[in-house]
């Protein structure tokens, strides 16, 4: 028979997985809308070229993601308010204005890669993309329209489910444990031009701005104040942990797939690289995946524009609200879907287009952290809520990194212009 004191210890543990369900929410789909179409097509061409060595670097990432996003999360609680808004109030109007464009730059390339990667999800299973881009964009506007917040969210969270699917194909690819483990723990870095490249294709794709400013605005918009921030920094920093172990599934996955044979080419060759390890249903396994990662990030990047623009001029910007009371924030979200989803019609690389995008993220993505970081350090906005002098080292470490992988790529691409190559 069970006994009191066992029958007390379930109820704790199924009590405290109940707080942590309850507590998923804007940092679970701010980290996971992370590992969207550029960042499938760039964890797994990690694997195929420089098979398990970009492991380390993730462990890093990993690290720097959750500095980032609880500081977005905790701005959010703290204050009521979006980054972009904060940032109108905090800085400058030129600073402010630098801001909302580099940001658009950013995430409107990435909506058009998302629409793009669930075209291509589903051309592997011959269904044509003239067919499914449309109706996966009416499909997601319908919701953050017609829906409330709730509502959007938890299909935001179902489609998260989506990502299992990585680690069924690490499971069955039976990847060399040892070298997992010592290219986790110590670096083996290539001092070689296309590793580089990578890297900050990868901090690109996991540090992502969209990511931050959906983080503060989702906060804020879900009502999330200070009382409510233990849970919330709970869910932030769980997301980050759950979306960077799927993103290591995918390297994983790949390296022992077809690791050191090169870029890869198309999204067909990507699944088709995992049959070897997986079976007939390589194929499956990763068209689920690339779908509901290309659908959930469709709809979080198109967000996170709406949220910041509404917010540089003020207005009303919530998804809970009808079309007639934020006409500005749902009509920018709109309009986004429909130039997405009309250029992702266009036929081209999708690999290529998708990586090139995650290094655009990667030379954006400093402008934003350092916006981040000065607000988050500032006792006159978060009181005692700012930064610690612990905290704002590690901060400031983890920014300073990805802004020097940005520079290196910025001044590879100018000699590259005027005709000088890097090695």
């Amino acid at each position: 028979m069970i006994g009191p004191i066992t029958r007390m210890r379930a109820r704790v543990r199924a009590r405290r997985l109940l707080v942590f369900l309850a507590a998923l929410g804007p940092g679970v789909i701010a980290a996971n809308a992370g590992n969207d179409a550029g960042g499938v097509a760039t964890y797994a061409s990690a694997g195929s070229q420089f098979v398990y060595r970009t492991l380390f670097l993730m462990v890093l990432v990993t690290i720097a993601l959750i500095v980032v996003q609880e500081m977005s999360a905790r701005l959010g609680a703290y204050t009521g308010e979006g980054l972009v808004s904060l940032i109108r109030e905090q800085f400058s109007l030129r600073l402010g204005t630098f801001a909302v464009v580099s940001l658009l730059i950013a995430n409107l390339a990435l909506v058009i890669s998302e629409f793009a990667g669930i075209g291509a999800a589903l051309e592997l299973f011959g269904i044509s993309r003239y067919l499914t881009i449309p109706l996966a964009a009416l499909g997601l506007w319908a919701v953050v329209i017609f829906a409330s917040y709730r509502y959007a969210e938890r299909v935001f969270l179902v489609l998260s489910v989506s990502f299992l699917a990585y680690p069924i194909a690490l499971i069955l690819g039976h990847p060399d444990w040892g070298k997992v483990a010592t290219n986790s723990v110590w670096p083996h870095f290539l001092a070689s031009h296309d590793f580089v490249l990578l890297a900050v294709a990868l901090v690109g794709t996991t540090i992502t701005p969209y990511m931050q400013l959906f983080q503060a605005s989702a906060v804020a918009d879900r009502g999330i104040g200070p009382d409510d921030y233990p849970r919330e920094r709970l869910d932030t920093i769980g997301g980050c942990i759950f979306a960077n172990l799927i993103s290591v599934c995918i390297i994983i996955a790949t390296a022992a797939a077809i690791g050191g044979s090169g870029p890869l080419g198309s999204a067909d060759q990507a699944a088709r690289a995992l049959e070897p390890v997986v079976g007939a249903g390589a194929k499956t396994l990763f068209a689920a995946g690339l779908l509901g990662a290309s659908a959930l990030a469709a709809a979080v990047v198109p967000l996170s524009t709406a949220y910041a623009l509404a917010e540089a001029v003020g207005v009303e910007r919530s998804v809970s609200r009808r079309f007639a009371e934020a006409p500005l924030f749902l009509g920018l979200f709109t309009a986004q879907i429909v130039l997405g989803a009309a250029i992702a019609l266009i036929p081209g690389n999708l690999i290529d287009l998708l990586i090139n995008t995650q290094i655009l993220n990667g030379l954006i993505t400093p402008i934003i952290l350092v916006f981040i970081l000065v607000l988050a350090n500032r006792r006159s906005l978060l009181g005692s809520a700012a930064n610690s002098p612990r905290f704002r080292v590690i901060a400031t470490i983890a920014v300073t990194a990805v802004a020097a992988l940005a520079l290196f790529v910025t001044v590879d691409a100018v000699l590259g212009w005027i005709g000088v190559t890097s090695g």
